[in-house]
């Protein structure tokens, strides 16, 4: 297991495939983790031009095929829009480069099959950054819970919420299906939370029932959209946890309120991303707020906290400790609760089942 979110001895040459704000937040984990930005791609050449010069890659290449070629080249991160990733990293894996991967991994089951596949194959690492589980008060959570501390866990009250899809006029590439796939909330950001619930509680969902709801038909520049804006479903899981579950991109006033919280029979335990510094722990007799204080906390949590208590951690920090345990990954490193391709297969078999629920409105199993 790795002790701490640090690079390996070994500087890394990566790869950035693409040129908005996920290759930026890519980019800063990359520097962050020892590695060398050594090479980048856009879908355009002057798109990998502008790229290189904002972020500091080493080398511009007008195609990825010329990118791959590149032997120095270790590892690949892709940061493309949704319908993309499964050409671009299957491609990746057959050139010989570990992957990661923006989510969702893939837009079809079977796509993510065969990257899973493929990285098996050719022993190369792929992970995906369901970076939340990063936060050392989600560690805590996720220590607390399988220590016992909790009690047998009852149930889960969970949600997703934004509002940058609000208003008519606001629009983006996700809302297509051709660049984002055929599902838009739930896949972007509903993985996000059930990962992190899963992860958190060590139970997997294994059936549910879910309804959906497009809010806009018509944006700015995109007309007849039928990915959704909204999704709400109940969810039972392996080990007796029943919970609900609701994910928008139309909720006014909430920015990134990704919050989870979990009931068990001793004390519940509930953790919002905006506020990440504290873990709420509930009990009968009163509740508390435990502090991110390395000195307080597990060790799995007390590895990720890496400035004193009181100094605000935040999104790019649990950025940063995902590329850095990937790149130990790779290194031959085990680190402790790291995303792989596993589990972007693992999201993308639950928007599946979300979307065929929404569509029949039925229950539908969840295969594990």
């Amino acid at each position: 297991m790795s002790q701490s979110a640090m690079a390996p001895p070994r500087m890394l040459q990566a790869a950035v495939v693409g040129a908005g704000f996920m290759a930026a937040v890519h980019s800063r984990a990359i520097r962050n983790a020892g590695g060398l930005l050594a090479a980048g791609t856009s879908s355009t050449p002057a798109g990998a031009r502008d790229a290189a010069a904002r972020l500091g890659i080493a080398t511009a290449y007008d195609t990825l095929e010329d990118l791959l070629a590149d032997e120095s080249v270790d590892v690949v991160h892709i940061c493309t829009p949704n319908t993309t990733h499964h050409a671009l990293a299957a491609a990746a894996l057959r050139a010989g480069k570990h992957v990661i991967c923006e989510k969702p991994l893939t837009t079809t089951l079977a796509d993510a099959l065969e990257l899973d596949r493929l990285a098996a194959e050719r022993g190369l690492h792929g992970s995906v950054p369901f970076i939340y589980r990063f936060h050392p008060m989600v560690r805590e959570a996720r220590a607390r819970i399988a220590a016992g501390t909790t009690g047998r866990l009852l149930t889960l009250q969970a949600s997703y919420l934004q509002d940058w899809l609000l208003g008519v006029s606001d629009d983006d590439w996700r809302v297509d299906p051709k660049r984002g796939g055929p599902s838009r909330a739930f896949a972007d950001i509903g993985s996000h939370l059930c990962d992190l619930i899963e992860f958190t509680t060590g139970q997997r969902i294994t059936r549910l029932n879910a309804t959906k709801r497009t809010v806009h038909a018509q944006r700015a520049t995109h007309s007849n959209i039928a990915t959704e804006d909204v999704v709400a479903l109940v969810a039972e899981f392996d080990g007796g946890l029943l919970g609900t579950l609701l994910v928008s991109q139309v909720a006014p006033g909430h920015k990134n309120a990704l919050v989870f919280e979990v009931a068990g029979t001793a004390e519940s335990v509930r953790f919002a991303q905006e506020t990440p510094e504290e873990l709420w722990i509930g009990t009968k007799a009163g509740n508390r707020l435990l502090p991110r204080d390395a000195a307080l906390l597990t060790p799995d949590a007390a590895r990720l906290s890496l400035v004193p208590a009181g100094h605000p951690m935040g999104y790019q920090d649990a950025f940063n400790a995902f590329v850095a345990d990937s790149y130990a990954a790779i290194a031959g490193e085990t680190p402790d609760g790291l995303p792989t391709f596993a589990d972007g297969l693992r999201a993308v078999r639950l928007t599946e089942a979300v979307l065929e629920s929404a569509a029949t409105g039925h229950w539908v199993e969840v295969p594990s």
